[in-house]
């Protein structure tokens, strides 16, 4: 593996944590233009955070609004309970988020293959 290689899975993790934390969809369209540019990489490194990360983003995007938005149709909009279970469930799914793209970061940083658990990829 040589420093491209890193450098390419390092911007893939940073992405994905841009689009959670600072760009919503803008992040998510540069990680799928990152991905578009080295679709035929030959780097086992590169493949996986891509693919991780492109992944964990749909997953994440699937899980924030899905859910809170059948919270609120189960709740009911003017249902205080409703904005409590809806503001835990939020915060608590977006900080495990964090932390596999976090965690995805740092072994990116390393030179390190990284699945995400429970919402990643198992091929590449």
């Amino acid at each position: 593996m040589n420093t491209s290689d890193s450098h390419v899975a390092v911007q893939a993790e940073a992405l994905y944590l841009v689009n959670l934390l600072l760009a919503p969809g803008l992040g998510f369209i540069g990680l799928l233009w990152l991905a578009r540019r080295h679709a035929n990489d030959k780097s086992e490194l590169t493949r996986c955070h891509l693919r991780q990360t492109i992944v964990a983003s749909l997953w994440a995007g699937a899980l924030l609004m899905a859910v809170t938005l059948l919270i609120v149709l189960l709740g009911g909009f003017h249902n205080p309970a409703t904005w409590i279970v809806l503001i835990l469930y939020f915060v608590c799914c977006h900080s495990v988020l964090i932390l596999f793209g976090v965690l995805g970061l740092a072994h990116a940083m390393s030179r390190q293959l990284y699945i995400y658990p429970l919402i990643g990829s198992r091929r590449w």
